[in-house]
């Protein structure tokens, strides 16, 4: 099993930046393949963006693609997404996953595991 616990949330201005962190503990990091999902108020949980087990190849949803970066740092069991240009509909409260499988799925439900998720709040 792995553990996983999200940071770096907050409250931001529109155009702005945040970085945010997953840290995971307990199997070794880098037989995970990661992704971060997002859920904003009374909307279900959607993929965001994705990267494989050694970090050389990433995927993202087209909300974002161009704005935000996700990575990977092995050696220090962390995941980061890089926020930049911030919109209002950024929204939500953010969530790292992670999987056993190549890559994780970009539907939610097909994913086992799960941090508690890390609030970011875009205003205009």
């Amino acid at each position: 099993q792995v553990q996983l616990v999200e940071s770096g949330g907050g409250l931001v201005q529109a155009g702005g930046s945040l970085r945010l962190s997953c840290a995971a503990s307990g199997r070794t990091f880098s037989s995970y393949a990661m992704g971060w999902f997002r859920q904003a108020p009374g909307k279900n949980r959607e993929f965001v963006a994705r990267i494989s087990r050694s970090g050389s190849s990433t995927y993202y949803a087209d909300s974002v693609k161009g704005r935000f970066t996700i990575s990977r740092d092995n050696a220090k069991n962390t995941m980061y997404l890089q926020m930049n240009s911030l919109k209002p509909e950024d929204t939500a409260v953010y969530y790292c996953a992670a999987a056993t499988l190549v890559a994780v799925s970009t539907t939610p439900e097909q994913n086992r595991y799960w941090g508690q998720g890390t609030q970011v709040t875009v205003s205009s």
